[in-house]
């Protein structure tokens, strides 16, 4: 599930005993010596981050302390599932601990952990304190391998455990009994059932720990970095569909339940691919793509467009004086400027527009089945939208600043009018961005007719 921030490692002392040789208890120790309590990372955040934290333990403590005063004893069926789940769960941990580590180091913000997978069935079939023991032995597991900060482990781990004992009770209320009778008839029902079930209790962790995010937990809390990009959410929802496919194994087949350790390696190794690929193209300030992604995404868009003999625009926004931002306020509050501005751009286009940052200050995106018109009134939303953004941020001391009255000057360049390859569009474009800009800036300028020559 979503974690708040990348792990860090801990380093020793001069002639330390280096933690792997000390045992597990004194592995322990080192990580709670090297992390006391009024030097922890905790302390430097948001107050009201800091206060959402500490109540949410409160809570979490008092819940969870109410569900296992309340649970039916463990039999030995309930033990023989718990073994189970427990074994397959440390070979996935032990086998994708590299890969674990490196994904979790390259994310800022949301991180989808994939032993989800063995505690969603735990937290349907096992009695509260057996799932608790369950998941008690994977955080600890990953802290090791990851050595988070304490304070994060404790809430991400207590948030785990609140999501488990709500899906647990709706698990029982709801799909109990069918499963135990599953059947051809009832199957689509009990699948619906546990599906929903499965929603419920990622959707418990993605607001409690979005929640978290937003308050201070990133530096950038926008709604990718809050709830996760789509792929962090297909991802989610697999982790959630093979954890009900757990579920029904261990009921029905239990030793089949070892063939998803398999596809849980696998998994891992996949999300660690696709992680990289998405980060070849994409730009790390803002979220969208850079110019290798957006170059391969819009040749695709602009062959389609040519072979049907449809409309195409192109759009290339420079934002006005941004060299002024940087040295009056600081680059940091220039990041949040291109940020905001990304984030303003992804929201009033289409879902199949194509949006990218060309470098510094210029963003690019492509319009399909955009004419002279379409592109026009696009390209005049867009202008206004920058204007009347009101970005908070910081000033080169850290105090609060708030930057208004940014403009931006947009060039248009159209397929067939000024050019049939993307170069040609380009060069189009940035042509009439100039114009633009000796024409007295924050305002959208149509590129000549005549196509510029490669």
């Amino acid at each position: 599930m979503p974690g708040t921030e990348p792990a860090r490692g801990e380093g020793r002392g001069p002639g330390e005993e280096p933690p792997a040789a000390k045992g597990g208890a004194g592995r322990l120790r080192a990580l709670i010596a090297g992390n006391p309590v009024h030097s922890w990372d905790l302390w430097t955040k948001p107050r009201r981050m800091i206060a959402f934290l500490l109540a949410w333990d409160a809570i979490a403590v008092a819940l969870l302390t109410f569900g296992v005063v309340t649970s039916p004893s463990p039999d030995l069926v309930d033990w023989g599932r718990f073994a189970i789940l427990a074994g397959c769960a440390t070979v996935h941990i032990q086998l994708t601990r590299r890969q674990e580590e490196r994904r979790r180091n390259r994310v800022t913000a949301v991180h989808i952990d994939l032993t989800g997978i063995w505690v969603f069935p735990a937290a349907l079939l096992l009695p509260i304190p057996l799932t608790l023991l369950l998941i008690a032995l994977l955080r600890v597991q990953r802290w090791f391998n990851s050595r988070r900060p304490p304070h994060k482990f404790v809430f991400t781990s207590f948030t785990h455990a609140v999501s488990a004992l709500l899906a647990h009770h709706l698990y029982q209320t709801f799909a109990s009994a069918e499963l135990a009778r599953l059947s051809p008839a009832n199957s689509l029902q009990v699948f619906g059932i546990l599906m929903l079930v499965g929603f419920s209790y990622a959707a418990l962790q993605a607001i409690v720990i979005g929640g978290l995010l937003a308050l201070g937990g990133t530096s950038a809390p926008t709604l990718r970095n809050v709830l996760g990009t789509k792929d962090d959410n297909l991802l989610e929802l697999s982790t959630i569909s093979l954890g009900t496919i757990a579920t029904i194994l261990l009921v029905n087949i239990p030793p089949a339940i070892v063939i998803l350790v398999l596809i849980t390696v696998l998994g891992n190794r996949l999300a660690e691919i696709n992680q990289l690929q998405s980060e070849a193209r994409t730009d790390p300030k803002t979220g969208i793509f850079n110019v290798r992604g957006w170059s391969e995404s819009a040749e695709r868009a602009l062959a389609r467009a040519a072979r049907g003999g449809e409309t195409l625009a192109l759009l290339m926004i420079d934002l006005d004086h941004f060299k002024w931002i940087n040295d009056t306020y600081g680059h940091p509050a220039g990041d949040d400027v291109l940020r905001t501005v990304a984030q303003t751009l992804d929201e009033i286009t289409r879902p199949k527009d194509i949006i990218g940052r060309f470098g510094g200050e210029e963003f690019l995106i492509l319009l399909p089945d955009a004419d002279t018109t379409a592109a026009k009134v696009t390209a005049e939303r867009i202008r206004t939208a920058i204007a009347d953004q009101r970005i908070v941020t910081t000033d080169k001391r850290g105090g609060s600043a708030l930057i208004t009255g940014r403009t931006g000057s947009i060039g248009v360049a159209l397929l067939g009018v000024n050019g049939t390859t993307l170069e040609q569009l380009l060069q189009a474009a940035d042509a009439a961005v100039y114009a633009a800009k000796e024409g007295g800036r924050n305002q959208v300028r149509f590129a000549d007719a005549n196509p510029p020559s490669e």
